[in-house]
């Protein structure tokens, strides 16, 4: 049996799942990037069949993204598996298509009305249909930890006699716990007679906070490919943390069997700032591996000891996760080198992107004493945020006191113009988000609003991301500046501008065609 751990990232798709954290072809085209950095196995590149951005979205990173594996799920439904085969196809031998039909008692009774011998005739006919426009075929048994074993090992060797190369089994839900899970994985390989033919994965989700517990237990006990997303991100309480698990594995292989990924863990912490910078999805400061204190001593003894030794308090470094930053960055920089050391820090950006970045830079570093490596960051993955520009902030002034008041100015898209107007609020910020509510004539109502410092010192840059509501619908914006109150109206645009695109595609794709 292997001894390497397949690194499956959904990221892209249930991770893209949590509620607000949805993003853009090219947001995601980033991330992608990004993962084939870390050297994930297989990337979930979405739900093809969901619409047309999500087909979109696939089908480019197929196209563009060269090493890992790229799947795209559907539902075992003709439509659905022929609209993933089409998305992956760019991939060639890379693609894979992973179907999915729940199995559990509570599902087959209350969702699917399907007694146990048709759950295994749609999964195979699926796996067969999928079998037959791609070579790579993964099936999920949705709900598999409240399955019945013996049913779930039934479905198992049906699924793979019928051409599945990997069965995952799922713990939708949440509801496992290790032992139980671990001995799950165990009794099949016991019970399914081809399940060397297979890989077995497992994708576990977070609602008891075991989903990494239990998809380690899961590879004690034979399981060989872990699905995960960066920073644990997904619906309800997330899935796998990709971080943990990997690092678990690394920095404790003599607890964990010596298993290996092909992960370069450098790449993580970078990964962990562009997911949560692209779907606004903040990072708690004590999460572990990339939280702001995971590597932070602040008692006197704790201290002591680094300075003797850092293994006394520290089990991995900062470095292995790719947590550093140096003084590299100036204002007499030329395109060029801002492009090399782009380049040598992940980023693909384009000739106009590369200027624009490059008099960010030269901005940041007449109002910074030092900039950082995160400070430039920051820049870049705004960059990645950005949708056109229907409301540009042109100039922003407040007053605080017993009555703060803003007053802003605004260009709007095709207009010469500009329009200002001021207004007073409960603090400054609420002041300057009322008064884009005047200008724009768009009420929208601040549901989340959170402040980061992307670097330290008392000249970092800030980092705002909000969550706005506009009628029924949630978006995400993220803005940055040294100063909090323009960051928190270029946020607020953000959403703005992303919520107005999204309502011109919109329309535009509900255009009865003639």
């Amino acid at each position: 049996m292997s001894e390497k751990v397949i690194i499956f990232d959904t990221t892209l798709r249930d991770g893209e799942q949590c509620p607000g954290a949805s993003m853009n072809t090219r947001e995601k085209l980033e991330v992608a990037r990004q993962l084939a950095r870390l050297k994930v196995d297989v990337i979930e590149a979405g739900f093809p069949i969901a619409s047309d951005g999500d087909f979109e979205a696939v089908q480019a990173i197929a196209t563009e993204i060269k090493g890992p594996s790229i799947a795209g799920l559907a539902r075992c439904v003709d439509k659905d598996i022929d609209r993933a085969a089409d998305a992956v196809k760019p991939a060639g031998e890379r693609g894979r298509i992973h179907v999915f039909l729940a199995t559990s008692a509570i599902h087959r009774e209350f969702k699917l009305k399907m007694a146990q011998d048709e759950i295994i005739r749609r999964a195979v006919e699926g796996v067969k249909r999928a079998r037959a426009r791609c070579t790579d075929i993964e099936f999920s048994p949705e709900d598999a930890s409240r399955t019945e074993p013996e049913f779930l090992a039934q479905v198992t060797e049906a699924v793979i006699a019928a051409g599945a190369r990997t069965v995952n089994i799922p713990d939708t839900v949440g509801y496992a716990a290790p032992h139980q899970f671990g001995a799950l994985i165990k009794y099949l390989y016991e019970h399914v007679s081809n399940i060397k033919d297979a890989v077995i994965s497992v994708h576990c989700h977070n609602d008891l906070g075991l989903a990494v517990a239990n998809s380690l237990a899961a590879v004690l006990n034979g399981a060989r490919q872990v699905e995960c997303t960066i920073n644990g991100l997904g619906e309800r309480a997330g899935n796998t943390s990709l971080e943990e698990t990997v690092m678990a594995l690394k920095t404790r292989a003599d607890a964990f069997g010596g298993f290996t990924t092909g992960i370069d863990t450098r790449q993580i912490y970078p990964a962990s700032r562009l997911v949560s910078h692209l779907t606004g999805m903040v990072v708690q400061r004590n999460k572990a591996i990339v939280g702001d204190n995971a590597f932070a001593h602040e008692s006197g003894i704790h201290q002591h000891g680094m300075i003797q030794n850092r293994a006394t308090y520290e089990i991995m470094s900062a470095e292995d996760v790719g947590r550093t930053s140096e003084l590299t960055w100036g204002k007499h920089m030329g395109h060029h080198a801002v492009r090399k050391k782009l380049e040598e820090m992940g980023y693909k950006l384009n000739d106009d992107e590369i200027r624009r970045v490059t008099e960010q830079v030269k901005t940041l570093a007449d109002k910074k004493k030092h900039v950082y490596d995160d400070d430039v960051r920051a820049l870049v993955e705004g960059a990645f945020t950005e949708v056109p520009q229907i409301w540009k902030l042109d100039y922003l002034s407040v007053m605080t006191g017993t009555i703060p008041t803003a007053s802003v100015r605004l260009i709007q898209a095709d207009k010469k113009e500009p329009t200002a107007d001021a207004s007073t609020g409960d603090g400054p910020i609420d002041a300057t988000l009322k008064t884009i509510d005047r200008i724009t004539g768009i009420k929208g109502s601040l549901n989340d609003f959170n402040v980061a410092s992307v670097t330290s010192g008392e000249d970092a840059i800030g980092e705002v991301s909000v969550r706005v509501q506009f009628g029924e619908r949630i978006v995400t914006g993220k803005g940055n500046s040294t100063d909090i109150i323009e960051a928190s109206a270029l946020a607020y645009l953000n959403a703005l501008n992303r919520h107005l695109d999204e309502q011109r595609r919109r329309n535009e794709t509900e255009k009865p065609t003639l």
